[in-house]
């Protein structure tokens, strides 16, 4: 055709290397990572996605033409992942679930269904406009459901309300049967059995492992804010000192450990965000959120912030333009008081023109003194010539994350009341090799003492009150023995001691291993 490869069937739009839409299909919203599949399907309903499937298990094992059999079938909602679990060049076929994006209510299941190609900006359009709840994931609006939420999901109202799977119903998934039949199965949280453990491995399994995710259902739902108190600021690393920034750290990882979100707590629906930039940036930044209606809401809010500014020394300023993750933040320093519809505006995540690499902990206790060096060192320690696209954001945790018993869900970190995501960015115009070291010597030197990883409890101890790592941000260096001398496996750093039950939902639901990529659970 004229206008490239554009044939439509039972299985959705297939989309081949001569379309136009082929180079945009081809890869993730990071640019470091790429494919080659023999086409990408756009699927738009479950029907869809199952026939999508049922072809691509048919034509497991053809030739691509080129002497190479690319055996890999990958599926992709949003396109974040982190790592090329989704886009590599051993991927045959991309099911992209972007067309799938309805929210609506369900009265059979008396729940609300989400598709999972609907994006957290879906979710404040149709979710919050059609029925004023919301589910308290993350902030990037282009993050889709199909892979936030089988991960664990969390936000800025996760310290209010929980974490994404703790309101999940009921998931269909397009799984394929030990004789290459694909079939669409529903699993609800009342599911016993096999049913049970697959409804429970999209609670905190990791999305990519067990079939085509195509429709999620929540129950309870909270009622969005009427307002939310927000401020961003911070302070001006031309005044920071070794002690300055080490007090910051303290201050910041003491107040949450104080305030760990019992139900009579007042701060537990703070949710705080700590940015440890580069020194080559103009300001670390600190942007709090707190729910406006709650009593004395501002009063709280101005507290937290000067027990986080106390012993400091250092004025906090508006966040500073040099820092480019939350522009349109920029100016909003004393707590102002916005619609909870206005909020999504004020975080679009970072652009998709630099490649990346992330990293992640969780913390069951404020940073120890080891911590804080290495990451004085990384941050402020070059010289001063170099300039880096990096940051260290520590989230906090905890609160009515913390109130749902580990093992409960497939989320199995629930008594910790720090998480940090370490992110470095460079033009994708350059490979990156130097950017990579430094992330890799900066997590190494943070975990040292405990094999250059977060190790979970037992493992951990209280001089080290790690808990393993975030599969919502894989990193293909937990299962490199040069950046893991810990022995404790990638496995159990994201999934402590939940991994064997995920295996059991493995050899069911998926004994074929179809869905298979570096760092899936193994059959």
């Amino acid at each position: 055709m004229a206008m490239g490869e554009r044939v439509e069937d039972p299985g959705g739009i297939k989309v081949g290397p001569s379309d136009p839409r082929y180079p945009a299909l081809r890869r993730g919203y990071n640019p470091r990572w790429y494919a080659d599949p023999a086409y990408v399907r756009l699927v738009a309903s479950p029907q869809q996605a199952r026939e999508a499937l049922q072809q691509a298990v048919d034509e497991a094992g053809h030739d691509s033409g080129e002497g190479e059999v690319r055996d890999r079938i990958t599926v992709r909602s949003g396109g974040h992942c982190y790592e090329n679990f989704v886009c590599s060049p051993d991927v045959r076929v991309i099911i992209d679930m972007s067309l799938m994006n309805r929210i609506y209510p369900d009265p059979e299941k008396d729940a609300i269904c989400i598709e999972a190609g609907a994006t957290n900006a879906d979710l404040r359009k149709q979710l919050y406009l059609k029925t004023g709840k919301v589910l308290p994931g993350g902030s990037c609006a282009t993050v889709g459901v199909g892979g936030h939420v089988p991960a664990g999901g969390f936000g800025l109202l996760s310290r209010q309300f929980g974490l994404t799977v703790d309101y999940l119903y009921a998931v269909e998934v397009a799984v394929v049967d030990d004789a290459g039949k694909v079939r669409l199965v529903t699993a609800t949280a009342d599911s016993t059995g096999v049913l049970g453990d697959l409804w429970w491995a999209h609670t905190g399994g990791g999305g990519g492992n067990f079939g085509v995710l195509t429709r999620l259902w929540f129950r309870h739902l909270p009622d969005a804010p009427r307002h939310v108190l927000l401020t961003a600021g911070g302070w001006k690393w031309n005044s920071i000192e070794r002690e300055s920034f080490a007090q910051i750290i303290a201050n910041y990882g003491g107040f949450f450990d104080r305030h760990r979100g019992g139900e009579d707590d007042p701060f537990a629906a703070l949710f705080g965000i700590l940015l440890l930039t580069h020194r080559s940036k103009d300001t670390i930044g600190l942007i709090a959120q707190l729910d406006a209606d709650i009593p004395h809401a501002e009063e709280l809010m101005n507290r937290f912030l000067r027990e986080i500014g106390q012993d400091l020394g250092v004025e906090r300023h508006a966040l500073a333009h040099a820092y480019g993750e939350y522009p349109a933040l920029v100016g909003l320093h004393a707590p102002t008081p916005l619609p909870w519809d206005q909020v999504d505006k004020l975080f679009g995540g970072t652009d998709n023109t630099r490649a990346g690499k992330h990293k992640s902990a969780y913390m069951r206790g404020p940073l120890p003194e080891r911590h804080v060096e290495a990451l004085w060192t990384a941050l402020a320690g070059e010289h001063p010539a170099i300039k880096r696209d990096a940051v260290v954001q520590i989230d906090s945790y905890g609160s009515a994350i913390n109130r749902v018993a580990a093992g409960e869900t497939a989320a199995s970190q629930r008594d910790s009341i720090l998480k940090l995501q370490h992110q470095v960015y460079w033009p994708v115009s350059v490979n990156g090799d130097d950017q990579l070291r430094w992330i890799r010597e900066l997590y190494r030197d943070m975990y040292r003492d405990t094999g250059g990883v977060p190790v979970n409890a037992p493992y951990a101890s209280a001089a080290a009150p790690t808990d393993g790592c975030y599969i919502g941000y894989p990193d293909v260096d937990l299962s490199d023995p040069v950046w893991n001398t810990s022995e404790v496996p990638w496995s159990t750093l994201y999934y402590g001691a939940d991994y064997s039950r995920l295996q059991d939902a493995k050899r069911v639901w998926d004994p074929r291993n179809v869905f298979h990529h570096r760092q899936s659970v193994r059959v």
